[in-house]
């Protein structure tokens, strides 16, 4: 982006985000939306942000919050769903006189927030974080997948604009019927951060692994992340002989039973910032058998730390992984499918140390945070571009002019 359209955007845009979890469940989506608002900021545009709160948060906040009431999602209690976009709430939003909506979740919240932006005569413009629709197999709700699946074309059909992860992603979305301009928007990788200098030997002889070839998994535990796959995989490695040891970052619903299933697996819990990236770095090979992101966070940042991935061909995983260079993709078909790649993988350094540079490489030179975030900034120019450019004088006014929102941290 010039510096002419920079600057444009600085006196005209004020950005209302609207998501189900900013910062009360440490999740991809929270971690993106948060980085996010913090580049937004950092460029001099006014942010604010609606969401369903928490009195125990997970991390601190990037930028100001408007709470919205909420209450457990059925099934998955440690996620909230907003129940509406209350009148006070639309004041202060009001108050803060957006622009441009961004609306980051196609539920409730989502859908006022849409009706909202149509009545007040904001353009809206969507981002795709989570393939919803693949949950509901996992729950015994696979009947609801068509209905979803139409609810999202109609969601998306009411944006200007719609930005995906990966061409892979938009590809599926288009075929089951979203119209709307689709816009590839991938998630940046702080490969400063994610680096394979991180490597600790001292830290592999503290949770008990010497020699043997580490294999990794990081992200919740949570039936929609494939804890089948991953049970199965792990307990072959388990084996004795296999010159292999597990471990698993994370934790969730389904920890009791994964733990009970996987007995010599190591278990940390979640690790964030520097005890993270020492965990990638120490690690050997990256495993993600789950079919229901939209990209895949965690896959991006063990590359990046120098690990050859071995993750479930789906297309959250096609843009990261290419199959013989920088890992392998595996048809999740059946859960044993995993196993042999696995074992190739573990029993050839050779291979895993090429794997392993080439997807360094491959991160640092596609996934880079600063690229990936002044994209959005294009999308944002070229959504208000319509509006504006007929009325330039009268928007410039109005950035000037309108009150803004104190938008405190709930």
């Amino acid at each position: 982006m010039d510096a002419k359209k920079e600057e444009w955007l600085r006196a005209n845009l004020r950005v209302v985000l609207f998501t189900g979890n900013y910062n009360y469940i440490r999740d991809g989506v929270a971690v993106t939306l948060n980085k996010l608002v913090a580049f937004l900021e950092s460029r001099g545009i006014d942010v604010v942000v609606v969401t369903p709160t928490t009195q125990t948060p997970a991390f601190e906040p990037c930028g100001r919050m408007i709470s919205v009431p909420s209450i457990p999602a059925p099934g998955r209690g440690e996620y909230r769903g907003a129940i509406g976009l209350p009148r006070s709430v639309r004041r202060q939003i009001d108050a803060f006189a957006p622009t441009l909506f961004h609306v980051a979740v196609p539920d409730m919240l989502g859908f006022r927030a849409l009706q909202f932006a149509r009545r007040r005569g904001v353009p809206a413009v969507a981002s795709y974080h989570t393939r919803y629709q693949t949950y509901f197999r996992y729950y015994g709700l696979g009947l609801l997948e068509p209905l979803w699946r139409r609810y999202t074309a109609f969601f998306y059909g009411r944006c200007r604009q719609l930005y995906v992860p990966s061409e892979a992603i938009g590809d599926v979305l288009k075929s089951e019927g979203v119209r709307t301009e689709i816009r590839v928007w991938s998630r940046g990788v702080d490969a400063e951060r994610y680096h394979p200098r991180n490597r600790s030997d001292a830290w592999r002889k503290e949770i008990g692994v010497g020699d043997e070839v580490l294999v990794t998994y990081v992200g919740r535990l949570v039936r929609e992340k494939n804890m089948a796959g991953l049970t199965r995989a792990f307990a072959a490695l388990n084996a004795e002989g296999s010159g292999c040891r597990t471990i698993i970052v994370g934790d969730g619903p389904e920890e009791k039973k994964v733990r009970a299933a996987l007995p010599g697996t190591i278990f940390t819990g979640f690790l964030y910032d520097a005890d993270l990236a020492r965990a990638y770095a120490s690690s050997d090979l990256f495993f993600f058998p789950s079919t229901t992101e939209t990209f895949g966070n965690v896959t991006a940042e063990a590359m990046a730390s120098g690990l050859p991935a071995v993750c479930a061909d789906a297309p959250n995983s096609r843009s990261l992984v290419i199959p013989g260079e920088t890992g392998l993709l595996v048809d999740p078909g059946k859960t044993e499918n995993f196993v042999g790649p696995l074992m190739a993988l573990a029993s050839d350094a050779g291979l895993r140390q090429r794997m392993a540079a080439a997807a360094r490489t491959h991160v640092v030179e596609n996934f880079g945070t600063d690229g990936v975030m002044r994209r959005i900034l294009d999308y944002y120019y070229d959504a208000l571009n319509e509006r504006a450019q007929s009325r330039p004088e009268e928007a410039a006014r109005a950035s000037r002019s309108s009150p803004r929102a104190d938008g405190g941290k709930a």
